[in-house]
């Protein structure tokens, strides 16, 4: 068999329930219990969203992204908790580590899920069946977590299989399977078919995937556009990309604020892009990595939303900076209405810095040496460690 018929072996691991089930294994008494992790729900107040839920809130309807007040409102007697991502962090570096024990080519998608291309590692495991064994076994081994693991011929097929027999779950497709494999499921499973295409899709007639790989090409790029020939392929079973190490990592960063009432007040809402430019910084120097575009988030009343960014000549972690070109920003926007939501975002990350020039590099080097032990004592103390300017008027 020439190589470039190879059989392709790719095997996407995602984790179950992640941050919630973190929580669970941290905490025994939160075992078998709705977890819901994400914002304060303030009684049924609260005002932000649901980052995860274990599978026994999921039984309630609550999900990431819903509302914490409608989550609330349908489990009161959940444990709410709010998301400890340095925990999170550890975990995923050392499943990661695993994972790299099966292949050397692991691409990482997000902080808890991957894909791996074992075409060339498969013999040392047996089976795909045995693979997949392995896999759940040596993460539940090292880490305590469980793990759904599909296994197919290309990406596509193989993130659809890990997520049908969710939590705990092992899909394993045959080999040359993939087409006739996803062609029975709902055209919701395909990748890339989000609320909108599922929408138009479905009032055009499709049902299951089959559906979109048996239509003409030409019906499908009518409706869809140019995506209209890559999803065709993706029915198909047709998957052509390839496992890349490294292609996964983190492309942005960000933190935000739902406020508990509408606000208006400008100096109050830039108190609060102060409070948020220091945890996102602070996330970053943690992470070790600095960006270049600074991006403002604000959601006004009525759920509308306005983005703006600004490229930075130089990419940084620095609060200050940060700080100072959200507010700019901030002060850029026309507003008429109070604003419920807002936060800030840092992209382009992982590039060198320009070389500054003399003052600033030592206004730089100053505020480098503050806010190292700042993080040093928040480190060793916790969050009771804060800057002054966060503290109550009659404290400071």
């Amino acid at each position: 068999m020439r190589e470039k018929d190879a059989v392709r072996i790719i095997v996407h691991v995602d984790m179950d329930a992640f941050f919630a089930s973190v929580e669970q294994l941290d905490n025994p008494a939160y075992r078998n219990r709705p977890v819901v992790v994400g914002a304060d729900p303030l009684g049924g107040r609260g005002r932000g969203v649901v980052s995860a839920s274990s599978y026994e809130a999921r039984v309630y309807g609550i999900h990431s992204a819903m509302p914490i007040s409608q989550a609330y409102r349908r489990c009161p007697d959940a444990v709410y908790l709010r998301p400890r991502f340095k925990r999170y962090s550890e975990l995923s570096t050392r499943i990661m580590g695993v994972l790299g024990e099966f292949s050397p080519l692991v691409e990482q998608i997000s902080i808890d899920e991957a894909f791996l291309d074992c075409s060339g590692t498969l013999r040392l495991f047996g089976t795909r069946e045995n693979l997949g064994m392995d896999i759940k076994k040596r993460l539940i081994g090292r880490t305590g977590l469980g793990a759904s693991v599909g296994i197919a011929g290309n990406k596509s097929v193989a993130k659809i299989a890990s997520d049908l027999e969710k939590p705990d779950g092992l899909t394993v497709v045959p080999e040359n399977g993939d087409r006739a494999f996803i062609a029975p499921l709902p055209i919701g499973r395909l990748w890339g078919v989000g609320r909108k295409t599922l929408a138009l899709l479905t009032s055009a007639g499709f049902v299951r995937v089959e559906d979109v790989a048996n239509a003409p090409e030409e019906r499908l790029v009518r409706l869809l556009g140019r995506y209209g020939h890559k999803l065709r392929e993706l029915a198909n079973g047709v998957d052509t990309r390839p496992v890349t190490p490294g292609s996964g990592d983190r492309k942005s960063i960000s933190e935000e604020t739902t406020f508990s009432e509408d606000m208006w007040d400008r100096e109050a809402i830039e108190h609060v892009l102060f409070g948020i430019a220091d945890r996102l910084s602070r996330k970053m120097r943690y992470l070790g990595i600095r960006g270049r575009t600074v991006t403002l988030k604000i959601r006004l009343e009525g759920f509308e939303t306005h983005t703006k960014s600004r490229t930075l000549q130089r990419a940084t972690n620095s609060l200050k900076l940060i700080r100072s070109t959200a507010i700019e920003l901030f002060r850029s926007l026309e507003r008429s209405k109070r604003v419920r939501l807002v936060g800030i975002g840092v992209s382009n990350l992982g590039e060198s810095p320009v070389q500054p020039g003399l003052f600033e590099k030592t206004a730089t080097e100053e505020e480098g040496r503050v806010e190292k032990v700042l993080d040093s004592m928040k480190k060793k103390y916790g969050e009771k460690v804060t800057r002054a300017a966060f503290l109550p008027n009659r404290e400071r």
